[in-house]
């Protein structure tokens, strides 16, 4: 795997296989490709200089041959009102992408980009304003997670692939990123506490149903019909509605996993009783969880979030349809909370500061 720009083979993202292969091929013992699988994915080191108990000449031979990723830490925000903290990582080319950690009851929960920028355009996120830039790579997935846990000291428990960019439109790097992070040689997070958001890439969530992962997956459904979702979301004009939740019911039966539906609450959009009881005959009969979202509030975008009234009357028609409801708890709102907020800020910033 190539790190984006460089001939250079990308180490962060090899399997443990691929690495002994990469190492033995350099005339090393295979044992030492597993010293340094555990320093990249369980001491977390960041660089080749750390690894001490790699001999000097093979640490010279690595740095001169292969790309190592750790994110550079550009800014760092603590919000007063939760304990959230959100990190602006640098990347080896220049471009920025942001990850946010959240400490819950059951443990620590880091929501990491997949992108820079995103192309899938959805009108109430900050992400898709400027387009997409480029994937990440796995190792650039994989290392947001690990420089939180080195800045922090605790542990990360739960990995959601929710923050800027559609991961099923990165897919082979989303599905290597998925194995180095659950394997037993590595941080091995289990599947079970990896959620996984898609705008509705229909072809992709079959193609990821029949990996048998245990991974949730999360659609951004965000309306109830085909033609309000094509005012909120243009890849809805690429994907019927039906069509997405035969995938949905494809992936279900398939991993037996049931799909979690995030739906954004936009006063005057889609937050309405009927719009509730129009979700809730959408979704009859699937084994599924809806995530209410208030809308996060973006300076370029007019949406405006529901008063606490109108979504506690949205939860209670779907409950009384018996569907299974949570709002999702607002955190990080005021440190640019919403997705591609704080990377947007910081690239008005260095473009004014560059006129």
């Amino acid at each position: 795997m190539k790190e984006k720009n460089s001939s250079k083979t990308d180490l962060k993202s090899l399997t443990l296989e691929e690495l002994t292969a990469e190492v033995t091929a350099l005339g090393e013992k295979p044992f030492r490709a597993r010293q340094l699988y555990q320093w990249m994915h369980q001491k977390l080191a960041r660089d080749y200089e750390e690894m001490t108990n790699l001999p000097k000449a093979f640490r010279e031979t690595l740095q001169e041959r292969y790309a190592f990723t750790a994110h550079t830490l550009v800014e760092r925000r603590v919000s007063k009102l939760d304990g959230t903290e959100k990190y602006l990582f640098g990347l080896k080319d220049g471009n920025v992408i942001e990850s946010v950690l959240m400490r819950y009851q059951f443990g620590n929960s880091v929501c990491i980009s997949s992108q820079v920028g995103c192309r899938m355009g959805c009108r109430f996120c900050a992400s898709t304003i400027g387009g997409l830039t480029r994937n990440l790579l796995p190792s650039e997935m994989l290392d947001q997670i690990y420089a939180i846990q080195r800045l922090t000291g605790e542990r990360v428990s739960h990995v959601v692939v929710m923050g800027t960019g559609e991961p099923l439109d990165n897919y082979d790097n989303l599905l290597r990123f998925l194995r180095l992070l659950t394997d037993e040689h590595g941080l091995h997070i289990s599947q079970r506490n990896i959620t996984v958001s898609t705008c509705g890439l229909t072809e992709r969530i079959r193609q990821l149903a029949e990996e048998k992962l245990q991974i949730t997956l999360a659609l951004s459904l965000h309306a109830p019909s085909q033609e309000k979702r094509k005012e909120l979301m243009p890849v809805a004009s690429k994907y019927e509605l039906s069509e997405v939740l035969d995938a949905c019911r494809y992936y279900f039966e398939q991993t037996g996993r049931r799909v979690t539906f995030e739906y954004s609450l936009v006063s005057g959009v889609n937050a309405s009783a009927e719009e509730a009881r129009e979700l809730a005959r959408l979704l009859d009969g699937m084994n599924c969880h809806i995530n209410l979202i208030p809308v996060n509030p973006v300076r370029e975008r007019k949406y405006v979030q529901p008063d606490r009234r109108e979504i506690l009357a949205f939860k209670n028609v779907l409950e009384k349809c018996g569907k299974t409801v949570t709002i999702r708890r607002e955190m990080g709102r005021d440190i640019a909370g919403a997705c591609g907020q704080l990377r947007k800020g910081y690239m008005e910033k260095s473009e004014q500061a560059n006129l």
